[in-house]
């Protein structure tokens, strides 16, 4: 069972769903405060990567996230059904690469949202495919890290 197909496409759904009512409920600049002072829902749009570098360079993310979606597919087929951890890890990378992949193809720019003040420091506004991106990679560290640790003891 490739239950970690299941989960990239759970990804996206909400990504492009939570993107959906932002575009369609809020005007660009238009906040909603969450929790006053630490959390809001701010209508951003980014034509660039996190932080908003290589603005308006959508070939490049285009080429980027398709060569990103082969590479993860691969490792997926190739390794997944052995390492619980990577093959998480790898399904929320694809979930996020696609998500904003859809936006930069239809909108030419990412919708994002989550906007977070983290002692007083505005952190750039992100949204629910960013979000699986970081996991994503945070989970595969730890598979990795796991990996190396089972390895150390089979030595010993």
């Amino acid at each position: 069972m490739y239950w970690y197909y299941i989960i990239a496409l759970l990804i996206i759904g909400i990504d492009q769903l939570t993107k959906w009512m932002v575009v369609r409920s809020m005007e660009i600049g238009e906040n909603i405060s969450i929790i006053d002072g630490f959390f809001y829902l701010t209508s951003h749009r980014n034509q660039g990567a996190a932080w908003g570098i290589l603005e308006g360079r959508m070939l490049f993310f285009y080429i980027v996230t398709v060569i990103v979606v082969i590479g993860v597919v691969y490792y997926m087929q190739k390794y997944a059904h052995s390492d619980k951890w990577l093959a998480l890890g790898l399904s929320f990378i694809l979930g996020g690469a696609i998500g904003n992949f859809i936006d930069r193809l239809f909108r030419q720019e990412v919708v994002d949202f989550f906007d977070f003040y983290i002692f007083n420091y505005n952190f750039p506004i992100f949204n629910v495919a960013d979000s699986a991106l970081t996991v994503g990679v945070i989970f595969v560290i730890i598979a990795t890290i796991l990996e190396e640790t089972k390895k150390g003891k089979t030595k010993s």
